[in-house]
């Protein structure tokens, strides 16, 4: 009943014409109510009828830029019918309810309170005539569950706005940096995939040159062949520009991908900044790295490492690549304090996002957590090849 309630409440407010028929009828409603009760009213038949109409016309003027001065005046008019007559037409009651919530809901929350109080007090001190005080206290109690219902609309809805807007925002930064990720990764790969389209450039002009009777047809197919390696070049020069223009970036200063070859240097470092125990365990039989998997491996025990200087100083960290026969296991891990009860990672800021991002491109999988006994772990399965040169 109350959801019907509810529904019907909104379709009203929906619209300022029918708010302004829900009041005309409530009137009608009040007047023909006073007009049958007009032998057991103490006064004046016009006075009754001035007061029904006022306690009830008004609530079609919520939509209105008097709306406040309506419900005040509606309002004021319910206390005088209860205190004169100890009794509030129907159509008054609804009336006083309805707008009470609308004030909750969608005016002062404290001046919908403050216009409880008046029918607190009347139902507290008004006369005990013939059990007549119930009229009041019914009132005083409906009215404070309208504006408490009101008020909790309003919260919820408020919440609702709230968590929304802190949604879109966090899903506009995840991804501004998910594409400024993308173009750093972009131009690291830039590199390695740039140096066999190179290669496959000078072999094949090498082998035109020195291949000793070759005929015509086939040395125009390797001037071909290098005439489509020196344009794919060009072409992947000019993407690259788009990516850093989109994310944002200056110009860098080019210089080699780092590989796992470097990590004796990257742990050294680590060594150096932090002073605590850093190592590094091989295990299963060393094979050569598809080189966007390699760079992969070095970037995200890089983040690591950082990662773990930033959260947890002081902590040793052991580095393990573990090979597989067809996976690489990187496992980054400290014995710091780990992350707080319940959550999965110490920050899921921009480094969290990064390794994803990598490891999602090379086809692999990345955990990130609280690690056994204590700690802080991160593991990453990376194919030995990535899914384009397996193919």
């Amino acid at each position: 009943m109350s959801e019907e309630i509810k529904r019907v409440a909104n379709w009203i407010a929906g619209s300022p014409d029918r708010q302004a028929g829900t009041g005309a009828v409530l009137a009608l409603l009040a007047c023909g109510e006073t007009a049958l009760r007009g032998g057991s009213i103490d006064t004046d038949l016009s006075f009754a009828m001035t007061l029904a109409i006022s306690t009830t016309a008004p609530a079609g003027l919520l939509r209105m830029p008097l709306a406040t001065a309506a419900t005040i005046g509606l309002t004021a008019a319910g206390v005088v019918s209860l205190v004169n007559f100890h009794v509030l037409t129907v159509g008054g009651l609804v009336a006083q309810l309805m707008v009470l919530h609308w004030m909750a809901t969608r005016g002062s929350r404290r001046l919908a309170v403050l216009l409880v109080l008046p029918y607190v007090l009347a139902a507290l001190a008004g006369p005990q005539i013939n059990g007549i005080r119930v009229y009041g206290v019914v009132t005083a109690v409906l009215a404070a569950a309208a504006v408490a219902n009101g008020i909790g609309r309003r919260a919820r809805a408020e919440e609702v706005a709230r968590d929304a807007t802190e949604r879109a925002m966090a899903d506009t930064l995840h991804e501004h940096v998910a594409r400024g990720e993308r173009a750093r990764i972009a131009r690291e790969l830039h590199d390695v995939v740039a140096h066999h389209i190179s290669m496959i450039s000078v072999q094949a002009e090498t082998a035109r040159l020195t291949t000793p009777g070759m005929s015509e047809a086939g040395a125009r197919r390797l001037l071909d062949i290098g005439d489509t390696a020196r344009a794919a070049l060009t072409e992947m020069r000019r993407l690259l520009g788009v990516l850093r223009e989109d994310a944002g970036t200056p110009p860098v200063t080019r210089r080699p991908q780092p590989g796992l070859t470097q990590l004796n240097e990257l742990l050294d470092e680590a060594r150096e900044a932090t002073g605590a125990a850093t190592r590094l365990i091989v295990s299963g039989p060393v094979v050569t790295l598809d080189p966007g998997v390699e760079l992969t491996s070095y970037r995200i025990v890089q983040e690591a490492l950082t990662n773990a200087r930033r959260h947890a100083p002081g902590a040793a960290v052991d580095v393990e690549l573990r090979y597989h026969p067809e996976v690489l296991e990187v496992r980054i891990r400290d014995n710091g304090p780990g992350p707080g009860p319940g959550t999965e990672s110490r920050s899921s800021g921009h480094g969290l996002l990064g390794m994803r991002e990598r490891v999602a491109a090379v086809g692999g999988e990345l955990r990130v957590g609280p690690a056994p006994g204590g700690g802080f772990l991160v593991e990453a399965r990376l194919p030995l090849a990535a899914p384009e040169a397996a193919r």
